[in-house]
């Protein structure tokens, strides 16, 4: 399996995920754009754990009732995992079964990633466009959730959306680098 094990190093001391070639300047920006999105999933972690920690306190200390804790953590939550998932795909950090990388030859496995990333973006563009829709029609229609706090649907719709979009961006990057240089995807 990949992504960042005990024994791999820590992503600090990864060699630079960023390309050289013609596409160098589109992997810089497109990794400050993850950077940032990075951090704001960071404090997004952050704050839902800190919102149902309280809501425990208030709930089962206080006897105070909260209506509101659990989605605003869904929200956050979900926020923050749409978001990040292009920083995930820029690092190749996800897991993936690298079974068949250590009995294939270089060009076949080459071909393999090729295939992989194309597929990804394949589904991953359609994904986009179906939350993009989704996120329209439920800011058009001001549709919310069903509790008595009901924020709007277009909350989570949308940074569903904007994640999937990133994620799709960082893949057809990922894809026409693979078509510009003749290197395996480290």
């Amino acid at each position: 399996m990949s992504g960042a094990g005990a024994d791999e190093p820590s992503a600090q001391a990864r060699p630079s995920p960023y390309p050289g070639g013609p596409m160098a300047p589109v992997f810089r920006v497109m990794g400050a754009v993850n950077q940032a999105v990075l951090a704001l999933g960071m404090i997004a972690l952050l704050a839902a754990a800190g919102i149902l920690s309280a809501a425990v306190f208030l709930r089962y200390y206080l006897h105070q009732p909260t209506d509101w804790q659990d989605e605003i953590a869904v929200f956050l939550l979900a926020g923050a995992t749409f978001m990040c998932s292009g920083y995930v795909q820029e690092r190749r950090s996800h897991i993936g079964i690298e079974a068949l990388a250590s009995v294939l030859p270089e060009s076949i496995n080459r071909l393999r990633y090729r295939f992989v990333d194309l597929a990804s973006f394949a589904f991953c563009a359609f994904f986009s466009w179906k939350t993009i829709a989704l996120f329209l029609e439920a800011y058009e229609e001001g549709q919310t959730t069903s509790s008595a706090w009901a924020p709007p649907l277009a909350i989570p719709y949308g940074l569903m959306a904007c994640g999937m979009v990133l994620l799709s961006i960082q893949l057809l990057m990922q894809v026409l680098q693979g078509y510009l240089d003749r290197q395996p995807p480290q």
